[in-house]
C-alpha cells in the first residue's frame, strides 16, 4: 500500500473509452438479429459477418439515428459529414480480417459530460465518438488446449465514447462512467445492460511526478462502475510503486480479475500505425442534413439534468434524487406525476418507487427497470397518493397496493377493496374501539396519563388489532389523548 505522502507526489491521469451497443434489431452491415443475450452460439450470423468472399456490406440507418442522438446526449451534434475505415488485425474472432469503424472522420466530435462528485461538479471533455462493428467473442475452456469462437456478437453495432484525459481519480472515473450510462439510457440509445455488456469500459491509467504524462496502461472490458473504480485504483498503486522501486511502466494491456480485484497483463498496446488503417471502399460517406439533426434534436428525450432540477425543486436531497434516477422508467414516471399533480404529490410517489443504488451496479442491473409509463398509471399513481394524504389508506397498505397496480393496471381503490385495506377514519367507530383497548389495559392507560408516552404506540397498536390494521392511526391516536384527558 502506498502512503499518502508518496501518493500526493504523483499526478494521476485517466482516460476512458466506452463502447456503447446500439439497440437495432439488426447488425451494423448485416440482416441478422443484434439480439444475442439468450442465443446459441453461431446461430446470428450470415455471409456479411462471416467475411464470405463477395459480400458487401450495407449501413444500419437506425445505427445512425442513434449515435445522432447520442451525441445531443453528449452536449454536441452530430457531425454533417463522416466516413467508414478498416482497421487491421487478425484475430479468430474477426474473419474479415480487419474491422470497421470510423477513424479519420468520425459522427460525433467534441461534446462534455458534467456530472457531480461530493458536491462539486465535475466536467469530461469528449474527444471523439464513432461508430463501428463489433468483433466475435473468444472463449478459452479450462482444462483444454482449443478455444471456441462465437460470431454472434460479430457485426454489432457499436459507439465508442472517446474522453479526454481529464479525470484524476479513481472515484471521478466511477462517476463519469455512471453519467455517461444515465445518458445513453435516458437518450433511448442503448438498452446499456452492464450484465449483458451492452456497455463496457477501456480505462486508461498513467501516473507522474511532472507535468508530462506518464507512460499509461489500458484495462479493457470493464462491466461495472465499481470494477472501473477498483480497476483504476489498482493501477495507480501498481504504477507508483514500480515507479518508487525504480522500474518503468510499461505500455499494455491488461484486463482485469474481478475476483482477486486486481489487473494483469494482456499483451503490448498497438500504436495506431500497426492497425493500417485505410478508407473502406465498399462504403460511401454518411452524410447529414441541417433537416435531419434538427429533426433528431425534436424528438430528443428529457436527459438526467433536467429531471435533477425537477426533483431538487421538489424538495429532495441529492442522494434519494440519484437514486431515483437510476432507473430511468421510473424517473419517467415520477416526472409525469409532477407536471401534473405537483411536487408533494410526486414526491410521495418518489419515495415509492426507489431503488436504492447497490454497490455491486453488475448486479443492480441485471433487474429490468419499470417499464409502464402510460397516462393510466399515473393518474392511477396520483390517485393511490391522494389515498394516503386524505387518511384513507395506512403508508404499509399503499406500497402493498402499489405492486399490485403496477403489476395489473388496475385502479387503486378497487385494489384497497378486494384486500381489505381501506382505513377506517369514522371517529364514532373508533371512539368504541379506544375506549374499549383503554378499559382493557388500565394500566398503560395510565403510564400514558402519568407522562410516559411511549406506552401511547402500545394502545395505539391494541386499537389497530381491533380493527384489523384499517383504523387511522393518527385518528387512534387523537382519541385515545381525548379519552384519558390529556
Amino acid at each position: 500500500m502506498i502512503s499518502e505522502d508518496i501518493r500526493r507526489q504523483y499526478t494521476v491521469t485517466i482516460g476512458i473509452e466506452c463502447h456503447v451497443q446500439l439497440k437495432t434489431k439488426t447488425k451494423l452491415f448485416s440482416g441478422a438479429d443484434n439480439d444475442a443475450r439468450e442465443a446459441a452460439p453461431n446461430t446470428l450470423v450470415n455471409h456479411i459477418d462471416f467475411g464470405l468472399p463477395g459480400a458487401l456490406p450495407v449501413l444500419n440507418e437506425k445505427a445512425v439515428e442513434l449515435a445522432s442522438r447520442a451525441a445531443f446526449a453528449l452536449g454536441t451534434e452530430p457531425q454533417r459529414f463522416s466516413k467508414f475505415d478498416r482497421k487491421h488485425y487478425f484475430y479468430p474472432d474477426l474473419p474479415l480480417g480487419y474491422q470497421i469503424t470510423q477513424f479519420y472522420d468520425p459522427i460525433i466530435k467534441d461534446g462534455e459530460v458534467t456530472f457531480t462528485l461530493d458536491g462539486e461538479p465535475k466536467t469530461v471533455r469528449i474527444h471523439e465518438a464513432h461508430i463501428e462493428a463489433d468483433a466475435g467473442k473468444s472463449t478459452h475452456p479450462v482444462g483444454t488446449d482449443y478455444s471456441l469462437v462465437d460470431l454472434n456478437r460479430a457485426g454489432t453495432p457499436l459507439l465508442e465514447i472517446v474522453s479526454e484525459a481529464d479525470i484524476h481519480s479513481p472515484a471521478e472515473a466511477k462517476g463519469y462512467a455512471r453519467e455517461l450510462y444515465l445518458r445513453m439510457r435516458y437518450a433511448d440509445v442503448s438498452d446499456a445492460n452492464l450484465y449483458y455488456g451492452n456497455m463496457r469500459f477501456d480505462v486508461n491509467v498513467s501516473v507522474s511526478k511532472t507535468s508530462e504524462l506518464g507512460k499509461r496502461t489500458e484495462t479493457k472490458n470493464l462491466n461495472s462502475f465499481r470494477s472501473v473504480e477498483r480497476a483504476a485504483e489498482y493501477e495507480v498503486e501498481r504504477q507508483i510503486g514500480l515507479l518508487e522501486q525504480g522500474e518503468r511502466i510499461v505500455q499494455e494491456t491488461r484486463g482485469w480479475d474481478d475476483a482477486g480485484q486486481k489487473t494483469f497483463s494482456q499483451r503490448s498496446k498497438e500504436d495506431s500505425y500497426e492497425y493500417r488503417y485505410m478508407p473502406d471502399p465498399d462504403l460511401p460517406p454518411v452524410v447529414l442534413s441541417d433537416e435531419y439533426v434538427a429533426d433528431v434534436a425534436a424528438a430528443m428525450p428529457e436527459l438526467p439534468d433536467a429531471y435533477r432540477t425537477k426533483f431538487s425543486a421538489m424538495g429532495l436531497d441529492a442522494k434519494t434524487v440519484e437514486d431515483v434516477i437510476a432507473d430511468p422508467g421510473a424517473a419517467k414516471l415520477v416526472g409525469m406525476v409532477y407536471d401534473d399533480a405537483g411536487p408533494d404529490t410526486a414526491k410521495r410517489v418518489a419515495f415509492w418507487l426507489l431503488r436504492p443504488q447497490e454497490d455491486d451496479e453488475t448486479a443492480a442491473h441485471e433487474v429490468e427497470p419499470t417499464e409502464v409509463n402510460t397516462a393510466s398509471q399515473v393518474k392511477n399513481l396520483i390517485a393511490l397518493s391522494h389515498m394516503v394524504a386524505e387518511n384513507k389508506l395506512s403508508s404499509t397498505a399503499a406500497k402493498e397496493v402499489l405492486d399490485s397496480m403496477l403489476k395489473t393496471g388496475e385502479s387503486p381503490e378497487a385494489i384497497a377493496e378486494t384486500k381489505n385495506l381501506l382505513q377506517v377514519s369514522d371517529e364514532g367507530a373508533i371512539a368504541e374501539i379506544v375506549a374499549a383497548v383503554l378499559a382493557e389495559n388500565p394500566k398503560a392507560a395510565g403510564d400514558v396519563q402519568n407522562g410516559e408516552m411511549k406506552a401511547i404506540g402500545f394502545l395505539v397498536g391494541q386499537v389497530m388489532k381491533q380493527s384489523q390494521g384499517k383504523a387511522n392511526p393518527a385518528l387512534a391516536t387523537k382519541l385515545i389523548k381525548k379519552q384519558l384527558g390529556i
